[in-house]
C-alpha cells in the first residue's frame, strides 16, 4: 500500500514543474515499461497490481518492485482506465547539444509543438525512422508530459530530447536547415545530402519569423486536394520517410 505522501507525489507528476522539481516521470503499461527498464533510462520503481506477474519484466539488473492495490493505481495514473503496471524513472540529464553528435545524420527541430499526442507520434515516427535525436524550442510541449509517453509507446526511451533557445542554438551547428513551410521546394525533388536538421513548426501557426529566416531550404509537400494543411504529426513522417527513402 502506498502512503498518502507517496500518492501525492506520484500523483503530482502530471505536471510539469512537479515533474522537474523532482526529476522523475511516470511510464505506464507492460510494453513502455519494458522499453524503459531496458535503456539508459533509470528506473527507480515499478508499482505493479497483484494481478500482475513481475517476472514478465525478466529484469536484468535490481530494481525495486512495490505491489499496490488497484486503488492505488487508479489514484496515481493519468489513464481512464490504468494499466497493472507503472514505472517511477528518472528523467535524464543529457549532455550537452554540440555540432560533433549531429553531423552526418539528420535530426528533428520542433519549433513550438503544443500537443502532446503530435509530440508523442513524432518521438515514435522518429524512432522507426532510425532518427535519435529531437531539438525543442522551449515552448514545446514537455516530452514527459503522461501523454507524450503514452503516445509515443516506449520510443522515447531511445530518442535523445533537448530543449534549447531554436534561434540562437541553430545558426552555431553549422548545419544545413530544412524548414517544412506552404512555399517551398518539392519534397520529393529535394536533395537532402546526408545530414542536417528538419525544422517543423507549430500547428496553427507554423515557424516563427526568426526561425524562418534560418532555413537554407524551404521544403514543401505538394497538396493534391483541398486541405488547408497537414497535421504536423504526419507532415513530419513524410520528412522522414522521403530521407530515409534517398539515403538507404
Amino acid at each position: 500500500m502506498l502512503s498518502k505522501s507517496q500518492i501525492s507525489l506520484l500523483k503530482s507528476l502530471q505536471h510539469k514543474k512537479e515533474r522537474r522539481e523532482h526529476g522523475l516521470f511516470l511510464v505506464e503499461g507492460y510494453k513502455s515499461v519494458i522499453e524503459f527498464i531496458n535503456s539508459p533510462y533509470q528506473t527507480e520503481v515499478i508499482y505493479h497490481t497483484a494481478a500482475f506477474d513481475p517476472k514478465l519484466l525478466k529484469l536484468s539488473r535490481k530494481i525495486n518492485l512495490c505491489e499496490i492495490s488497484v486503488t492505488d493505481l487508479e489514484k496515481i495514473s493519468s489513464l481512464k482506465t490504468p494499466q497493472e503496471v507503472t514505472a517511477l524513472v528518472k528523467i535524464p540529464a543529457w549532455p550537452s547539444l554540440n555540432n560533433a553528435k549531429l553531423k552526418e545524420k539528420f535530426s528533428l527541430v520542433l519549433d513550438g509543438i503544443q500537443d502532446p499526442g503530435n509530440l508523442g507520434t513524432i518521438i515514435r515516427t522518429a524512432d522507426w525512422f532510425g532518427i535519435n535525436t529531437i531539438i525543442c524550442s522551449d515552448d514545446t510541449v514537455d516530452a514527459y508530459n503522461p501523454k507524450v509517453v503514452q503516445a509515443s509507446m516506449g520510443s522515447l526511451s531511445r530518442i535523445n530530447i533537448y530543449y534549447e533557445p531554436l534561434a540562437s542554438l541553430l545558426p552555431t551547428l553549422n548545419l544545413p536547415i530544412f524548414g517544412a513551410l506552404l512555399n517551398g521546394g518539392n519534397i520529393y525533388e529535394t536533395n537532402f545530402g546526408n545530414q542536417g536538421l528538419i525544422v517543423m513548426g507549430n500547428e496553427g501557426n507554423g515557424l516563427r519569423p526568426d526561425i524562418e529566416a534560418l532555413i537554407n531550404k524551404a521544403i514543401t509537400i505538394p497538396r493534391r486536394g483541398e486541405a488547408e494543411s497537414l497535421n504536423v504529426a504526419i507532415a513530419t513522417a513524410l520528412f522522414c520517410s522521403e530521407i530515409s527513402r534517398k539515403i538507404a
